[in-house]
């Protein structure tokens, strides 16, 4: 690997920078969220970073930080023609010294598995994404989730998440194009999911549900919106009702990823997570 040279620096991201990131995500085969990009930057305008190599966008990478405790590493990308050039450790640098003490999280693709433990990170379990058709009828055991108050949402998904993400929730249910339903369990919510417009087809995340048949029900509701096209759902693989349920609907496996973390795995409820809302931040 070389030096970058001195034209090169690394700096915040801006906004339209950030969507030059997901359209290389697209080129990669991440299948980004058409809408992704403004409700990531929202979460932490602060957290994205640019390499940049006599004033063009060379490689990418963000930082997200979700309070004093958390964050989670994505979009970490060079494009392929400035690979091996240091390029993509100078932003990787920047990114970690600004989450610093945090407990860090990212999912990584199977072959950099060994070049993230070198950096102190630990595999805790993989995710499997599948493929599958849309279709079908939304059960009458379940409800839009805007019937729901946000902050009972807040509190339920804090149960499947590390710490909770009030500012990235509030994006993440305002995009055009999506749609989100919940259960109801003695008046309160009981589980929910949310399905929204990618680059091909739409995908599915965050489902969480307290088990199989209430998942079922809300993966049933989600592609009911998706009558003529590929539905994506990434699952954690040690959930084996959520493995078994992606089988049911003649979902494929297309690939697999590693989340890890730089400290102890958080307390959260796996068996519940029956859709990881989104691999890019968490």
């Amino acid at each position: 690997m070389t030096t970058p040279p001195h034209s090169f620096e690394v700096r915040r991201m801006t906004r339209e920078e950030l969507d030059t990131a997901v359209l290389w995500a697209k080129k990669e085969g991440w299948n980004p969220g058409v809408h992704d990009a403004e409700c990531f930057y929202r979460t932490d305008p602060q957290g994205y970073f640019a390499g940049v190599l006599d004033g063009q966008l060379v490689s990418s990478i963000s930082a997200v930080s979700y309070g004093e405790g958390f964050g989670f590493i994505g979009f970490y990308i060079v494009k392929p023609e400035y690979r091996g050039q240091g390029f993509g450790l100078a932003v990787w640098k920047a990114a970690m010294e600004y989450l610093g003490d945090r407990n860090i999280g990212l999912d990584g693709v199977l072959a950099e598995e060994k070049t993230y433990e070198k950096s102190g990170f630990k595999t805790v379990y993989h995710n499997i994404r599948f493929e599958g058709v849309g279709g079908g009828f939304r059960p009458d055991s379940v409800e839009p989730l805007e019937s729901f108050s946000f902050d009972d949402i807040l509190e339920y998904d804090s149960r499947f998440f590390p710490v909770p993400r009030e500012a990235f929730l509030k994006g993440w249910l305002a995009m055009p194009n999506c749609f989100a339903y919940g259960v109801r369990e003695n008046g309160s919510l009981g589980g929910y999911g949310v399905i929204r417009s990618c680059s091909s087809g739409f995908k599915i995340g965050p489902l969480f549900a307290r088990d199989g048949n209430m998942a079922e029900d809300l993966f049933r509701a989600l592609i009911s919106h998706t009558p003529n096209g590929p539905v994506f759902l990434d699952v954690p693989e040690s959930n084996r009702e959520a493995v078994n349920m992606a089988k049911k609907h003649r979902m494929v496996k297309s690939f697999e990823t590693v989340r890890m973390y730089t400290k102890e795995a958080p307390d959260m409820s796996l068996s519940g997570i029956f859709g990881v809302t989104s691999l890019e931040l968490g």
